[in-house]
């Protein structure tokens, strides 16, 4: 066996694996977009808008919010106001969460680690939501901290999954 044939051959396990591995779906999820905010900072005026598109309204649908921050981040917690608007602009739900990023005493970070000092979270907003049309509706994301400039914040976004088919 020549000698590039052979590199071939030892190298083609790990081509099939990472063929599969970046090709496999996922078949809860129907929706999942994040924002990136520019010199990491979040301002109490940037809201962040996110359209999904309903298909089948027999389901019921978990919703997320993403977040990843940095260590730089200056606070526990982080109160975000969120927003779903159908496709008229009618508000269907309008609530502000409070959602832990690091324990308040050791302060160690909740989220999952990435590179570094950067954190990915993902907070469970909506639980079993029944969408009663189909079509387009909106989340809007806004931070409701008491600094108008919330550093540290690196994106946030949404992440729809389908949960179950829905009896009625």
């Amino acid at each position: 066996m020549n000698n590039s044939l052979m590199k071939i051959f030892f190298k083609l396990p790990f081509i099939i694996i990472l063929f599969f591995g970046i090709n496999s779906c996922d078949d809860t999820r129907i929706y999942e977009q994040n924002s990136s905010f520019d010199n990491q900072f979040w301002m109490a005026d940037s809201s962040k808008v996110f359209e999904i598109d309903i298909v089948d309204e027999s389901l019921a649908y978990n919703v997320y919010l993403n977040m990843r921050n940095s260590s730089t981040y200056p606070y526990y917690n982080i109160y975000v106001n969120y927003s779903l608007y159908d496709s008229l602009g009618s508000v269907i739900v309008k609530k502000l969460e409070n959602n832990h990023l690091f324990e308040p005493k050791s302060g160690r970070s909740l989220g999952q680690s990435g590179i570094g000092d950067v954190f990915d979270h993902q907070f469970l907003i909506l639980k079993n939501h029944e969408f009663n049309h189909s079509g387009k509706f909106t989340f809007e994301l806004q931070q409701y901290m008491r600094t108008d400039t919330l550093k540290g914040v690196l994106s946030v976004g949404i992440r729809v999954e389908n949960t179950t088919e829905l009896e009625r």
